[in-house]
């Protein structure tokens, strides 16, 4: 699953595709997993390689606390699938119930007869 932000500035995600040409047109789309419609589409020609995966930079207009579903395409050949996340939240203390869930505290006294 790959986390991103509601935001407006420049976002990177990483992944490894099932094959990649240099110089193929590909198609990204980011649909909305509650409403079924396009948060985003694009295409690129290239993708940053970094190791054994790539990179792609963008800007997307995504809402807090949504899932997507992404796909990139040759074609109408997929190429790789995944999901997305869209919190404000730092994923190194990410909590779903963040401001929801307030723990009580309990003595555990019991009665045994």
């Amino acid at each position: 699953m790959i986390i991103l932000e509601e935001s407006n500035s420049s976002q990177t995600f990483n992944f490894i595709p099932r094959e990649y040409t240099s110089g193929t047109t590909y198609t990204i789309v980011i649909k909305d997993e509650l409403k079924n419609t396009e948060a985003y589409n694009d295409t690129a020609t290239s993708f940053t390689a970094v190791d054994y995966y790539y990179s792609f930079t963008d800007t997307f207009s995504l809402k807090e606390d949504n899932t997507y579903t992404l796909e990139i395409k040759d074609g109408s050949n997929v190429v790789y699938r995944d999901k997305i996340y869209c919190t404000n939240q730092t994923v190194s203390t990410y909590s779903i119930n963040d401001s929801v869930y307030t723990e009580r505290s309990s003595d555990n006294e019991f009665i045994v007869l």
